[in-house]
Order: structure tokens, then sequence, then C-alpha cells
């Protein structure tokens, strides 16, 4: 047996079927893209039409608002208020969230838009719209401080930290908008 039959054409083979599979995994990607993009705007403008319902879904981005772990503000066209995407790491990755201002520098709501926290642990803190609750009315002048503005939840100080921080950073961001 030649070499050509025990060494190369077995890689020859492999180097084709791996050029082939690339290329399907690249045309994929290129179909769902944009449409995977899309419906993430669309959710995105949901959660801020239900955060700022007296908004009536009119927001204008704002630019040039440079803090750490923001990704996105957004300020109402009518002056209801502002919204705010932050995040920060909690236990199992980032924590996304969305923090609605009231014109008067107070927090209206928060909302967890992404997150991959422990399942029942972490979960308690970053699912549940009655913990959110809790930063409701506080002031968004200065910094939150967990246990003392919003209390931590049992067993799990690493969501609670993460979600203080992200909301942290949206005040911090808030009070930078010119």
């Amino acid at each position: 047996m030649s070499n050509w039959n025990k060494i190369f054409k077995p890689i020859v083979v492999l180097v084709i079927i791996c050029i082939v599979v690339t290329g399907a995994l690249a045309a994929t990607n290129g179909v769902t893209a944009p449409i995977i993009e899309e419906a993430k705007v669309a959710a995105e403008n949901a959660a801020r039409t239900e955060l700022l319902p007296e908004a009536e879904g009119a927001f204008t981005p704002v630019e040039n608002v440079e803090v750490e772990n923001v990704s996105a503000v957004y300020v109402a066209d009518n002056g209801a208020g502002t919204i705010i995407t932050s995040s920060a790491k909690g236990y199992g990755g980032d924590v996304v969230v969305m923090t609605a201002f009231n014109p008067d520098g107070t927090i209206k709501q928060i909302k967890v838009t992404e997150q991959a926290e422990t399942k029942g642990i972490g979960s308690k803190v970053v699912d549940t719209p009655s913990y959110w609750e809790n930063y409701q009315g506080l002031d968004a002048s200065q910094p939150l401080v967990l246990n003392e503005d919003v209390d931590a939840v049992t067993s799990a100080t690493i969501s609670s930290t993460a979600l203080i921080n992200a909301v942290n950073s949206a005040i911090e961001a808030y009070n930078a908008i010119p």
C-alpha cells in the first residue's frame, strides 16, 4: 500500500470535509445573523416600552456617555424619563439590566433582560419582579449600597451584588448625561 492511501488521502479528505462544513456554517450564519439581530432589537424596544410606557415607544439614543458596563442610553422623546442598559458579572455570567429613571431622578423600575444565574438560587434575584420592586423610588443621585438601600437575597449574594452593580453603572451613566 502506498503512502498516498495510508497518509495523504485521509488528510486531504478531512481538509475537504472541513472546508465544506465551514462554508455551510458561514452561509447559515450569514442568513440567520440579521434575523437574530432584528429580534434582539425588537425585544429591547419592547422592554423599553414596558419599563416606560409613558414614552409611547418614542426614544432617542444618547451618544457620548462613556461609562463602563453601560451599553445603551435612551431618553424618551416626550421627557417621560430615561432608560439605560447596563451589565455586571454575576455567578453564572453577565447580568444585563434595563433601568428606567423618572425625570425627577428616581428609579422608576428595573428589568433583567439577560442572565445565566444558577436556577433556584441566583434566579431568585434575576427572575423575580417582586425583588426588582425594591429598587423603585430610590434616589439616583448617588450609588446604591447593598443591604442598606436594597437587601441581598439569602444564598444569592453574588447575584444580588451583580444586580446592584449593574444598576449603579446605570446611575453613573444617568448622572453623566449632558
